[in-house]
């Protein structure tokens, strides 16, 4: 197909733009994307906002063409560019628009809306459900805006639930991976041997029809974890319930705001020798100086000369308690400035 593609541009780039559309969106379908993911596609191959709107079955979804989700409550203008899913439903995908099609307009609609209506009739009651390993239906069960009964329908085909909508489960987050749910056995931890290797953040045990709000949490608490090595220091699993407060941190800084001052010089003085970052990572989490020479295994002095060297390059001293948090919170800030990248955004 790309090679198609390819011949075809050289002759006619509209005709080459349109195969490599479809070829897109089959690639999608293939790939068992979920609703947002298809209207994000159509979003940016169209090079103007998508919505995907079914009133019956309460479905709202609006992407810009950046790729970010962006909801809203306006009606469409009915002279936008739109393909209706099915005739006997009120559902349609929209490109916000006017003007007569281009070819590629025209096989977007038609590819992603035939794409999309399989999608909400397997995931939202109008047909068999699909294996429970379906990307769509864990965007369903975490998606806030579905319908509850949409949700129950999409846990109990993914095994979560008998139909008791009082099941405890929690949501796990990895880095760009798909989101896991897994039981929650009386508010216990869960095992190391269920978790995922890596980074994880992990959401609180919730009812099923929480989903949403613990996925949400575990994003967040991803975003606080290190891969526990000298490069990137810090837990590398974190429960949302065990941050407390400190999640308010991650509505301060994100990749869009870029780490604030002390992050940033924190940054600078870690340019300066390699063994900066697991030095100051040790003593931001251990209790004495002591105790962090003994967990990076060097001599006490040698410790004190580099923390001497530290605090001149950070401009503030981190062996007293306002300056220990200080360390502490620029290494979150660091982290959280780095954002993370999963495929359900909400």
């Amino acid at each position: 197909m790309d090679e198609l593609a390819g011949r075809l541009t050289a002759l006619d780039p509209d005709a080459g733009a349109a195969v490599q559309a479809i070829a897109y969106f089959d690639r999608l379908a293939e790939a068992r994307a979920g609703l947002e993911a298809l209207v994000r596609g159509a979003a940016v191959l169209a090079g103007c906002p998508a919505r995907l709107i079914d009133t019956a079955r309460r479905v709202r979804i609006r992407v810009e063409p950046d790729g970010k989700r962006r909801d809203t409550d306006t009606p469409p203008d009915s002279s936008w560019l739109s393909r209706e899913l099915a005739p006997d439903i009120s559902a349609a995908l929209w490109l916000e628009r006017t003007g007569p099609p281009s070819m590629v307009d025209a096989v977007i609609l038609e590819r992603a809306s035939g794409i999309l209506r399989q999608i909400l009739d397997r995931t939202r009651g109008r047909a068999p459900l699909s294996p429970s390993d379906d990307p769509a239906l864990l965007e369903t069960v975490l998606d806030s805006a579905a319908p509850d009964e949409a949700r129950m329908h999409a846990a109990h085909a993914l095994g979560l639930t008998s139909g008791d909508p009082t099941v405890r489960v929690r949501t796990l987050a990895v880095p760009g991976g798909d989101p896991r749910i897994l039981p929650a056995h009386s508010g216990e931890r869960l095992k190391e041997a269920d978790l995922p290797a890596g980074r994880v953040g992990i959401g609180p045990a919730v009812p099923v029809l929480d989903l949403p709000q613990s996925w949400a949490v575990a994003r967040t608490a991803l975003r606080f974890t290190g891969e526990g090595t000298a490069g990137d220091p810090g837990e590398r699993v974190m429960y949302a319930e065990d941050l407390g407060d400190i999640l308010l941190l991650a509505n301060l800084v994100g990749s869009d705001t870029g780490p604030p001052p002390d992050a940033r010089a924190l940054d600078a003085a870690l340019a300066d020798a390699p063994w900066m970052l697991a030095t100051l990572g040790a003593v931001a989490t251990t209790q004495s100086r002591r105790a962090a020479a003994a967990k990076l295994n060097i001599h006490h002095s040698t410790l004190q000369a580099r923390l001497a060297r530290a605090e001149g390059l950070l401009g503030w001293p981190v062996h007293t308690l306002t300056g220990h948090l200080r360390l502490q919170l620029a290494l979150l800030t660091r982290q959280l400035a780095r954002g993370e990248d999963h495929p359900l955004q909400p």
